[in-house]
């Protein structure tokens, strides 16, 4: 461990994502970065764990038992808390290359992603169409509307929002999507799997809101690029889990000079007129404890560090499931996702299935992990809002579902205390919102807009 210095520019609690990226980022711009986690492993709420640690932390066993013995070695496994797939040119990935953190991890593609339509013992499955092409081939829509679809599919990858002549006389100003949808005269299904399983929306919210169509129509020329890019999906995943993502931005950080420490407690924040100025903290796992204290100019860190300083905004549901087989109507695919639109199930808000399996390095081979997750919407019997996913999944091997799980946000923006909060992980199936965040984190603590081409070019790494 490095010696604690008396200040640093920026201090970091928690090893969620978001707090990695930024650390990552603050190191390679040259500021002197001090990250602190009260765990002993990396990723927070997004962390990965062993199937022992798994059975542990949501109690699913009785004293004197050790379930997780059946499913062989537990560091076999590392099973996401949050289930999350990377958009193959999206937001992260493009972080992740600018950076050089791909030189830390392994990726393999997600063999599909999926739409239900139906519900109960009619419902069925297919494969989101991501260009004129597959379309056409789609069994989500009659012949007629998949000439629709192909045009729609079409116009998006022509469309700029800058040129008037390719907005079909529509005023992107106030267009809402409905408007756009009515002018390629798509069906109410149509609408679904293009709002929900490509523009990747967790409600239906969208269509109707004026100015949004040029920011949907983004949305889904992204899903389309991302397909382009690798085939198949528009996903990718890290093998070994999500818990390598972190990790890759702290050996980031490291490289240039940033300061690390697991197992350490934060007992206070100290104050000077209202400001953050520094920490109190304890690491443990040494006898005696070592207890310090630094200044810092900013702290940055997650809700769970912040006590007071949060408001909750809704709760997300998560089923993580063991099973042994693939999901159904995926062409037995080693991993995939399927989106349940809100509509074809009777509620407010989607519900996700991300499934991986031993192709990822994630589970031993013959099983493979499946996660179910939605917003909650009220009801007191939380199962029974993820019927729906968790009968997609089907035969169920060993199911952790914990209480409703709080979705967080800071109270204020950070400007006036020098504190910088993240928010808890949504129940999207992607990294786009998390990377939204990061953005206006750093454009508020940094004072200046993030721009991560070329971010590593002429700065020199940190002497050991």
């Amino acid at each position: 461990m490095d010696e604690i210095a008396p200040e640093y520019d920026v201090v970091v609690l928690g090893t969620g994502l978001t707090e990695c990226i930024l650390s990552g980022v603050f190191s390679v711009k040259g500021k002197k970065v001090l990250h602190i986690d009260r765990n002993n492993h990396y990723g927070g709420e997004a962390a990965s764990l062993n199937i022992e640690a798994l059975f542990k932390k949501y109690g699913n066993y009785s004293p004197g038992e050790e379930p997780w013995k059946q499913y062989g070695r537990v560091n076999d496994w590392n099973i996401d808390l949050v289930p999350k797939f990377l958009m193959s040119s999206g937001e992260l990935t493009n972080i992740l290359v600018s950076t050089d953190v791909t030189r830390y991890l392994e990726f393999k593609q997600v063999a599909g992603s999926y739409v239900q339509q139906g519900a109960g013992s009619r419902a069925t499955v297919a494969k989101v169409p991501s260009d004129a092409a597959e379309a056409l081939r789609s069994p989500l829509m009659g012949i007629f509307e998949k000439r629709r679809m192909k045009s729609f599919i079409e116009w998006v990858g022509t469309f700029d929002p800058k040129d008037p002549a390719t907005h079909k006389g529509l005023n992107m100003a106030t267009c809402t999507m409905k408007e756009v949808y009515d002018k390629f005269s798509l069906e109410t299904t149509t609408r679904d799997f293009i709002g929900h399983a490509m523009a990747l929306y967790l409600s239906d919210g969208y269509i109707s809101t004026p100015g949004q169509a040029p920011e949907a129509i983004e949305r889904i020329r992204l899903y389309g690029n991302s397909v382009a890019r690798y085939g198949k999906s528009p996903y990718i995943y890290p093998l070994y889990g999500l818990g390598e993502l972190p990790q890759g931005f702290a050996r980031l950080s490291a490289i240039y000079g940033g300061t690390y420490m697991l197992g350490t407690s934060v007992d206070e924040i100290t104050y000077e007129d209202g400001k953050a100025v520094g920490i109190k903290a304890t690491m443990s796992g040494m006898e005696p404890e070592m207890k310090f204290e630094t200044k810092a100019k900013m702290i940055l860190g997650d809700p769970s560090y912040f006590p007071g300083k949060t408001k909750v905004v809704g709760h997300v549901l998560r089923a993580i499931c063991i099973i042994d087989h693939p999901l159904d109507g995926t062409s037995d695919n080693d991993s995939c996702q399927i989106i349940i639109p809100q509509s074809q199930v009777g509620r407010h808000n989607d519900i996700y299935i991300a499934c991986v399996s031993a192709a990822h390095n994630v589970c031993p081979k013959g099983y493979y992990i499946a996660i179910v997750s939605t917003i909650a919407e009220g009801s007191a019997n939380h199962h029974l809002e993820l019927e729906p996913g968790l009968k997609r999944v089907g035969k169920i091997k060993e199911q952790f579902m914990s209480a409703p799980i709080p979705l967080y946000e800071p109270l204020e923006d950070g400007t006036k205390d020098n504190i910088f909060i993240s928010k808890s992980y949504d129940a999207t199936s992607h990294f786009e919102t998390t990377t939204d965040d990061v953005r206006d984190i750093y454009s508020r603590a940094a004072g200046e807009e993030l721009v991560v081409e070329g971010l590593r070019e002429g700065i020199q790494v940190a002497e050991n």
